[in-house]
Parts: C-alpha cells; structure tokens; sequence
C-alpha cells in the first residue's frame, strides 16, 4: 500500500528539532561529569606536618623545615649572648638577608617566619624582637600622631624606631647528583644561619642543617 506524501511529511522531524535534542543531551552529559569530583584522581587527605607526606622528594620538605627551625631556636636560646643578657639584646629575623643558592624552588619567609615566631614565643622576653619589614608602616602612625592628626596613644612616643643589635643571616645550598642510567637523584642540603652584631659585623651565633636524600620519583618544587 502506497503512503500518501501528507504522511510522510507528518512523521518526518525538522533538523532544527534534532539538533536542540542532540545539545540537550551532550550538556545533561557534561553536567553528569561535573558532579563526579576527581573522578581519576586520589581524594585529599589531612596530613601531620611533623611527618613527611605521600608528595615528597629529594629537597627539603615541610617536616624538616619544623625540625629544623625548632633545633635553631632551643640552639639561639642556650647562647648566653642572646638570651642570657641583662638587657634583653635587640634582634630582626627576617628573610631579607636569608638567601636561596641552592636548586630547590623555596619561599624563605617559610623558614624565617617560622623561626621568629616560635622563638618569641620561647624566649619570654629574655630577647625583643624588632620588625624591619613594617618599618614603613610604624613610620607613618609616628608621623600622625606627631603631626597632631591623632592622640599619642596609651604607650606614649619613643625619640626614634628602635634599633637592632643582631640580625638574622643564612643562606640555602645544593649540591646534586644523577645516575643517567638509573634516573636516581641524590641531593645534599645545607641551611646556615647566623646571628650578625650589627655595630662589628662579628657573628654572635652560627648553626647549620643538613640533609642527604635521593630517589627515582619525579616530584617538582614549588
């Protein structure tokens, strides 16, 4: 039996019509996927810093900057120098004289920021801590309030920023070594510090960290 051409024309879909179905179903597809998190990856998990994590290589890690930054701080409190005086000395420990020579990628103020905090904490006063960083920022509250812009306070007015007697000095070096048949690294770490007079530039106190890893795995530093 013969169709008549009006049914054909009936049951035939327009193009338009297939393509909305076609998008409709590739964004249903795409927001289905966007509702899987990580789908192929490894779900994040909270990790003890005073441990090394899955993510570690041949460089210095999170866990030794703690280690590290505690044996400098109960070093700096058992010299009589700086925390057995009878007037508390005067320091900054900051990055800015703390230098990277080595290969590994690191933000200094990590290790330096770690230090000082602890360390005030610990010290208890026996050392006052000056801050050269917000220099800049003391300078401009001194300038209001002696321009009359603002009261003095509740502490009162000093002539001057204090000044420092010591500063924090250091520096972070690398020395690598590669089996190209193998793909083994091996990487000693060294991290000076020093404690500088800031009238003699004679080192009051001087410590140092060392470290030796290797290993296969690719990880990259940040």
């Amino acid at each position: 039996m013969k169709r008549s051409s009006s049914s054909i024309v009936q049951t035939r879909q327009p193009p338009w019509r297939s393509s909305i179905v076609i998008g409709l179903a590739v964004v249903a597809l795409l927001g289905g996927c966007a509702t899987v998190p990580n789908a192929n990856g490894v779900a994040p998990t909270t990790q003890d810093p005073n441990v090394r994590g899955p993510v570690s290589g041949v460089g210095l890690e999170g866990s030794d900057i703690i280690t590290m930054t505690d044996q400098m701080m109960r070093d700096m409190l058992a010299n009589p120098q700086l925390a057995g005086a009878k007037t508390p000395p005067r320091v900054i420990i900051d990055a800015q004289y703390f230098k990277n020579d080595g290969a590994q990628p690191i933000n200094l103020n990590v290790i330096t920021d770690r230090l000082r905090v602890n360390l005030n904490r610990a010290a208890n006063g026996r050392m006052t801590f000056v801050s050269r960083e917000n220099a800049a920022m003391v300078a401009q509250e001194r300038d209001l309030k002696r321009s009359g812009a603002t009261d003095v306070g509740t502490t009162g007015m000093t002539r001057a920023q204090a000044g420092a007697d010591y500063r924090l000095g250091g520096r972070m070096a690398t020395v690598d070594a590669r089996n190209v048949s193998t793909g083994m690294v091996q990487r000693y770490t060294q991290v000076t510090f020093e404690m500088i007079d800031l009238e003699s530039a004679t080192i009051v106190w001087s410590n140092l960290y060392e470290l030796s890893r290797s290993a296969a795995d690719s990880v990259v530093y940040r």
